[in-house]
């Protein structure tokens, strides 16, 4: 079973704080609103709330971009406010687990604007500076939101280094004052009594020395520099030394955003003797409907991939690491849009992802409106989008004479702000999340889909994902049980077992729109059967040797073994 804890135990959910829940009627929602439905939180029963940025930025990414760590930004309300939240959240008994945000800081940081000031400046060092090279960026690098990763500074006749943003340059990591005041800073959070960090793409803080240039792909202008700085030489070194500064003095949780990281880098950062991070998100998954150059370019998602990928981080991590669980966040696309039905099928799709998820071993992470079956938006025109990384690449490839509609269909999959899309409350107008012009245009089908409607609805997504966490503190197996995957070779239907003692799981989950046929392997015994959960009605007394799935069903059965 391996050492038990809290956070392995606990069911998190996400809240994206600009889309949640607007008090002030400014069309942004704001730490107020939070508090507002600590209820509706506490009522769906989830343990911890990961909050996305609340700290003082210009919010060129929306809030990614911090300009100060010890401020809270003026959109989202006041110290005051977010105090008011923490002492809230702790009466209910849950947990607060903020964002940090240090592998760049915002260009309009104190830090930043010293060290743009002149070369000899003492905070010169806390950022990435180099000469250009032969009238050219220091290097090739490409920023994850498309151009050079490099900005030319005329102050200083230098450049400095931005993996995302140029208004989002890089920390230094290298340099120890850096990492003391990030220290410093997670310190300052921590003995306000917050629970946990997530720690957005923190394995991207140590980068090769020398900063060599990327190979260069056919017909491209920027090369990825991601081998040079994901997982980088100091990486282990630097988390560990922020353990022992910091983490290891609170009983906390930790989550590392890690895109490109393996299953054995992901056992280095996440064993219990390592000393770095509980768990860590991985985006293998995330990009199994994305062809071999970007995640723009959609193809379906192949059961298969599916099965494979999940088992190889399942079976990887057993007894030495810790799974975080999602299909979507304020990042993805919404799952039941993406991954099944979000039409005709669309409450039964929802559920049967919950269920799928749920099940799994490691932490489950809920991101807001997922437990309504919010789904994805299209929004008619490029105007009406907000999110730069879909901006960015819209205008990128009209310049190379890509089709505008052909552009579309990619970002009504894939685009971020599907999942930016304001709270659908209730079916009043802009589905109660704000009395003003919200920030961003809501999904029109709020009037069908919203908490209201779900609330004390037994048959609703709301009330299904009760249960689900429900099951969760009730049966130890959900969380500490061994997991195998059943019939691999199936196109349609995803069983799993997951085993504890003498005690199995039976986890089947038809995904597809068609009828589909589970027949029970013969090497998997059992003496009694118990059905735990199911998104359709079903006989309990039905015999699990053979099931005829319907659409999108998904069912759990407790066997004694």
């Amino acid at each position: 079973m391996g050492n038990k804890a809290w956070w392995k135990e606990s069911v998190v959910y996400q809240i994206y704080p600009r889309s949640f829940n607007d008090t002030n009627g400014d069309g942004i929602g704001d730490l107020k609103g939070i508090t507002e439905k600590l209820d509706y939180l506490k009522d769906l029963g989830v343990d911890v709330i990961w909050l996305s940025p609340v700290y003082d930025s210009p919010n060129d990414d929306n809030g990614y971009d911090i300009s100060n760590y010890r401020e809270i930004m003026k959109e989202f309300g006041t110290m005051a406010d977010w105090d008011e939240l923490l002492s809230q959240m702790h009466e209910r008994g849950m947990k607060l687990m903020m964002d940090l945000v240090v592998n760049h800081s915002s260009d309009e940081h104190e830090w930043f604007q010293q060290s743009r000031k002149f070369k000899d400046n003492p905070y010169r060092d806390y950022y990435i500076w180099r000469p250009g090279k032969d009238g050219k960026e220091p290097n090739n690098w490409e920023s994850v939101f498309s151009g050079s990763a490099w900005e030319y500074d005329e102050q200083t006749d230098e450049y400095f280094l931005h993996l995302f943003s140029k208004k989002q340059p890089d920390l230094n990591w290298e340099n120890p004052n850096v990492r003391q005041e990030v220290y410093d800073l997670m310190t300052f959070w921590l003995e306000k009594g917050i629970d946990g960090f997530r720690m957005d793409v923190i394995n991207f803080i140590s980068k090769v020395p020398g900063l060599p240039d990327g190979e260069l792909q056919e017909g491209k202008k920027y090369a990825s520099g991601a081998p040079y700085y994901m997982n980088g030489p100091r990486i282990h070194e630097f988390l560990q030394e922020m353990n022992q500064q910091v983490l290891s003095k609170y009983d906390i949780m930790t989550v590392g955003e890690m895109p490109g990281v393996t299953v054995d880098e992901a056992k280095a950062y996440t064993g219990a003797d390592r000393n770095e991070l509980n768990m860590v998100f991985q985006f293998e998954h995330m990009d199994l409907d994305s062809g071999p150059t970007e995640k723009w370019d959609v193809r379906p998602l192949n059961l298969l991939d599916l099965k494979q990928n999940i088992t190889k981080w399942q079976k990887g991590l057993e007894g030495s690491g810790w799974n975080s669980l999602y299909l979507n966040n304020h990042d993805q696309p919404r799952m039941v849009s993406r991954f099944a039905d979000d039409g005709e099928y669309w409450a039964e799709s929802a559920k049967m992802l919950g269920t799928f998820l749920h099940m799994l071993q490691g932490t489950p992470y809920i991101y807001q409106g997922e437990e309504i079956g919010m789904t994805n938006v299209q929004f008619d025109s490029i105007d009406d989008y907000k999110d730069i990384e879909t901006l960015n690449m819209y205008k990128e490839k009209v310049e190379v004479g890509v089709k505008p509609e052909q552009i579309m269909q990619s970002i009504y999959a894939k685009g971020r702000d599907n999942a930016r899309t304001p709270m659908q409350w209730d079916d009043s107008e802009n589905a109660g999340f704000t009395t003003g012009t919200p920030w961003l245009s809501l999904n029109p089908n709020y009037r069908e889909i919203n908490a209201a409607k779900q609330v004390g609805d037994p048959n609703s997504i709301y009330t299904y994902y009760q249960t689900l966490i429900k099951l969760r503190k009730q049966h130890e197996i959900m969380v500490y049980g061994s997991y195998d995957l059943l019939l691999p070779e199936h196109p349609t239907i995803y069983a799993y077992t997951r085993i504890l003692d003498n005690e199995k799981l039976l986890v089947v989950s038809n995904f597809s729109k068609k009828k589909s046929l589970f027949e029970l392997p013969e090497d998997c015994s059992y003496k009694t059967q118990e059905l735990l959960i199911s998104n359709y009605e079903v006989d309990r007394n039905e015999s699990i040797e053979k099931i005829e799935l319907k659409p999108y069903e998904a069912r759990v059965y407790r066997l004694t073994i």
